[in-house]
């Protein structure tokens, strides 16, 4: 899959996730609004991402998937400690994702 593909399953699985915290209405407190942010910062590259030429994908990806992997950890680290175990399970999946798409650039 190449990494444009694999950054909008990545933004979509986060849209996903946003939704689940909203459909179970859930106090997902200071972990939702992590999960927002990330998922904003993603959004904005969705459409752009298939025309960064390859040569300028680190340059222009990096710090957008770092600090949505930013975004994220947090969100892990309060679901971890408001005891919403599966929401931390998820954001954790989300980061290992963004992880690897990372190491790939």
């Amino acid at each position: 899959m190449s990494v444009s593909n694999r950054f909008r399953e990545i933004a979509r699985e986060i849209s996903e996730f946003q939704g689940l915290l909203v459909a179970r209405s859930e106090p997902a407190g200071k972990g939702g609004k992590s999960v927002n942010k990330a998922g904003e910062c993603l959004q904005e590259w969705v459409d752009q991402v298939g025309d960064i030429p390859r040569m300028s994908l680190e340059f222009k990806l990096t710090p957008v998937l770092l600090k949505a992997h930013n975004y994220l950890d947090r969100a892990r680290l309060t679901f971890e400690e408001e005891g919403f175990d599966e929401q931390a399970t998820v954001s954790w999946g989300l980061q290992q994702k963004i992880y690897r798409l990372l190491n790939d650039i």
